[in-house]
């Protein structure tokens, strides 16, 4: 398996699955960008032993790199690829939309056309059973308003630099499925959290400025809704879409928890009243910041159609994924100061 942005959020948690999971042989390639870290992978190599580590082959390439990513996937020699590389920090693409151009379309192409000469090349068995994943974002969807969720039939309609580069990645995957036959399967998902985040998301931002007696912002009237999806119960998505899916086909990933901004602050706050009552009440640290420019009112996504035809269903509700996301966060304070120290 080739998995891109494996030292990212979700591409590592991915990782760890099929590390724990499978005996694949896995090959993470990844650029190595301010948001990518190995110590979660590092901790289940120590955990599994030698031999999980022979079956994880790191690769340090930029997929906007087209010369590299070609090397790159003839190295891998992939039957399935789970493409998760992508800038994907909604204010970052905003005030730099330049780089998310580079990595999101430039690099989806590359890979693409590395991927079709591999798949090209393969034997008519290997070839029959490939695969190309491509992980995508509700917010290629665009705003919704008081009612109404996206699914697989939702025209797209993205506002911001970043879910403009997604949707045009999502555009080259379809073309390169109907033009050239490569065997391609997508899935756009809603909001992530858990464990392992970068400490530059909304819900790890407002553990950390809790922990640290630090203003909290909230955008605006903290009235924007979100789906939040815990990001174990979107791997399971993905490994069931990528092997079961139907080829051509794309699946809306969500949690079915829907929550405004200023519910999620609120809910985190009241967590660490629990653990750290000496610091309570935390929510005198919420602070109202000027609103993000262009920012969507509302997502919500209806995954009626995954369930039907792959049995998925999340497992964790936002109230039980949030009590363990803030404890591991206060438990691995170390980790996330030494990843903003870095940056």
């Amino acid at each position: 398996m080739l998995v891109t942005g494996g030292a990212g959020f979700i591409g590592g948690a991915v990782v760890r699955r099929l590390l724990t999971g499978s005996q694949a042989l896995i090959f993470n390639l990844d650029k190595f960008g301010y948001a990518s870290d190995l110590t979660s992978i590092e901790g289940v190599l120590k955990d599994l032993g030698p031999a999980a580590a022979e079956r994880h082959v790191v690769q340090r390439v930029d997929l906007a790199d087209a010369a590299a990513t070609a090397a790159a996937v003839q190295q891998a020699d992939p039957d399935l690829v789970l493409h998760l590389a992508a800038e994907s920090h909604v204010d970052r693409s905003i005030n730099g939309p330049s780089a998310f151009l580079t990595s999101n379309v430039l690099g989806t192409y590359s890979l693409l056309q590395a991927v079709r000469a591999h798949w090209e090349r393969l034997p008519q068995e290997r070839q029959s059973a490939f695969r190309f994943h491509h992980i995508s974002t509700d917010e290629v969807f665009g705003s919704l308003g008081p009612t109404g969720r996206f699914s697989e039939t939702t025209p797209y309609d993205p506002r911001s630099p970043y879910s403009a580069s997604k949707a045009a990645s999502d555009h080259l995957v379809n073309a390169w499925h109907h033009t050239y036959g490569v065997p391609v399967v997508l899935t756009n998902c809603s909001n992530n959290y858990g464990p392992w985040q970068f400490p530059e998301k909304l819900i790890p931002v407002v553990i950390l400025r809790a922990a640290s007696g630090e203003p909290i912002p909230l955008y605006g009237d903290g009235l924007n809704v979100r789906d939040w999806l815990y990001v174990d119960d979107h791997v399971e998505a993905l490994l069931l879409a990528a092997t079961r899916g139907r080829l051509g086909a794309s699946y809306c990933v969500g949690g079915d928890s829907e929550r405004t901004n200023r519910q999620v602050v609120e809910a985190i706050c009241s967590l660490m009243d629990e653990f750290k009552p000496e610091s309570a009440p935390h929510d005198r640290f919420i602070t109202r910041v000027k609103d993000r420019l262009g920012h969507d009112r509302r997502y919500a996504i209806d995954p009626g159609l995954i369930t039907t035809e792959l049995g998925w269903k999340p497992r964790h509700n936002v109230e039980n994924g949030l009590r363990q996301t803030v404890r591991w966060y206060l438990n691995h304070l170390q980790w996330c100061n030494s990843l903003l120290d870095r940056n």
